[in-house]
């Protein structure tokens, strides 16, 4: 543990300072890759310093916000590592939101300027438009739109990494309310150096970058620690299926990170097409984001011949709590034992004392990676960080005998019929096994007192099942009180543009149903 204290003793002030190291160090090293054109990163550290000229004359100042909205593009870690060279926040957004989230956002953070990565996201072009951004006009950069100049308190600068923001990432959890996540230098940091050392990422690999950079996974884990270990980021706007096949065939692809959904989409393409997959120079591939079923890992590890492992985080942790080693893969869904320095506790929610060894219990989190708290919401930060600095988390978990962890659902969607707690990763893990299951998506219905289980299912292409049938197979391996009274089979399962299902849809929807039975 000793070496990995030193480790983050020695981590630099800001995330842009590893960049512009190897910028001196090795500047005809490729850093960034999109579509064919490739930056070194002499270029790309030529581009954050440019960067940085232009929001000192746009009116940028120190603790100002600077909003992004965004699909992944080479623009995107330009922004960002150019902002913490002139200590301005920058609060990264998904272009792919509505105008009414996108607006909500704007309005919370109160940021300087807005800028625009048009060119690769059509929503982007639309945002901007509407806002009346104009085309920041430089030969030297990727194209990119910025927004006028808006009224905004800059907050205060602090020299200490650990107490200054080097991002705000918006998430509406559970609430439905988006939350401005403050997240540190260090602790970014913390992730990019202490994640990407037990991934053994080198200047030797490429990642591909489709996880969006305006979620936490994408920005600290995939672009921040490739750049980090001084490897080449491959930033590509959208996920599609066969693009990822093309790239790992011929673009000297070594690293693939993705949500369960997006292997999922991937073996089913490949079974769609009938084509042997090529992925040569392919070392690592990891999940994360939601649960992640057996069927599919087994499926995936068949299709690769590589290990899937696994992790486990989320937005107020920047994002990594654990991940599975790379000396050490699993064989079955366990998210790994937590990171180096990185300590847990297993909690009775009702009580909230420590739960015996191996008891179910929702799990704290006390890290270096903790977030700063919500922006502007010293009462919700309050809520889920105590006095002494443990994060409460929400999701229920247990430590298992070999040090791993195993995440058994969210607190908020326990499911409790007739007295007993139903977990919907369970139920959701049954109906994934059937052949015919490409993706589950289990919540509860209330009514009468009590709640009805209810499964949302999405079929593999040309394959077929009755609900009947799935019930049957459910049946065989469920207690009576976990079995869902409705299947229902859906094209396609709600999704964010990270992959995580929307399961707040899924309610409404159940709702529908079950209003409907006869």
């Amino acid at each position: 543990m000793d070496r990995f204290a030193r480790m983050i003793a020695a981590l630099p002030a800001r995330i842009s300072h590893p960049v512009l190291d190897w910028a001196e160090r090795t500047p005809d090293a490729p850093a960034l890759h999109e579509d064919g054109t490739e930056w070194s990163y002499g270029r790309l550290g030529a581009a954050i310093r440019r960067m940085q000229q232009h929001f000192q004359a746009l009116g940028v100042r120190g603790g100002d916000r600077v909003m992004i909205v965004c699909e992944n593009t080479m623009a995107v870690p330009i922004l960002v590592l150019a902002a913490s060279e002139v200590d301005a926040w920058p609060v990264i957004v998904n272009a792919r939101l509505s105008e009414r989230e996108i607006d909500t956002i704007r309005a919370h953070c109160r940021p300087r300027r807005v800028f625009y990565t048009g060119t690769v996201s059509r929503d982007a072009a639309a945002h901007a438009a509407r806002h009346g951004a104009t085309a920041l006009d430089d030969p030297e950069l990727p194209p990119l739109a910025v927004g006028p100049l808006l009224d905004a308190e800059p907050e205060p600068v602090h020299a200490d990494p650990a107490k200054q923001v080097g991002a705000v990432i918006y998430t509406s959890g559970t609430t439905g309310h988006p939350k401005g996540v403050m997240l540190s230098h260090r602790g970014l940091l913390f992730v990019a150096c202490i994640s990407g050392h037990m991934r053994g990422l080198e200047r030797r690999d490429r990642t591909y970058g489709v996880l969006p950079i305006s979620h936490v996974f994408g920005l600290a884990s995939t672009c921040l620690g490739t750049l980090y270990a001084g490897g080449c980021l491959h930033t590509v706007a959208r996920f599609d299926p066969k693009a990822v096949w093309d790239a790992l065939a011929h673009d000297g692809v070594t690293v693939f990170q993705g949500v369960p959904v997006m292997y999922a989409k991937l073996i089913e393409h490949a079974k769609i097409t009938g084509e042997t997959p090529a992925a040569p120079h392919l070392r690592y591939l990891s999940s994360g984001g939601s649960v992640l079923d057996l069927a599919l890992k087994q499926a995936v590890e068949a299709t690769f011949g590589l290990p899937l492992h696994n992790g486990y985080g989320l937005t107020e942790c920047s994002p990594t709590i654990t991940q599975t080693r790379l000396d050490a893969p699993r064989a079955d869904t366990s998210i790994g034992p937590p990171l180096p320095l990185i300590e847990v506790r297993f909690v009775d929610h009702t009580t909230g004392a420590d739960v015996p060894a191996g008891d179910p219990g929702e799990l704290w989190v006390r890290a270096p990676n903790l977030m700063l708290g919500y922006y502007r919401e010293p009462g919700l930060t309050a809520e889920v960080i105590t006095p002494d600095g443990w994060l409460k988390t929400g999701d229920l978990a247990r430590l298992e005998p070999d040090g791993c962890l195993s995440v058994i659902g969210r607190l908020r969607e326990i499911i409790i019929h007739s007295g007993f707690n139903v977990y919907p990763e369970e139920v959701e893990g049954v109906l994934c096994s059937h052949p015919a299951v490409t993706l589950a998506a289990v919540v509860g219905h209330a009514e009468g007192g009590n709640e009805s289980v209810v499964a949302f299912v999405q079929l593999a292409p040309g394959r077929t099942a009755t609900e009947e049938e799935l019930k049957a197979f459910a049946a065989e391996r469920l207690a009576p009180y976990k079995r869902p009274v409705r299947i229902v089979a859906v094209p396609a399962l709600p999704a964010s543009s990270t992959g995580k299902l929307k399961k707040n849809d899924l309610r409404t929807v159940a709702g529908q149903v079950m209003a409907a039975r006869p």
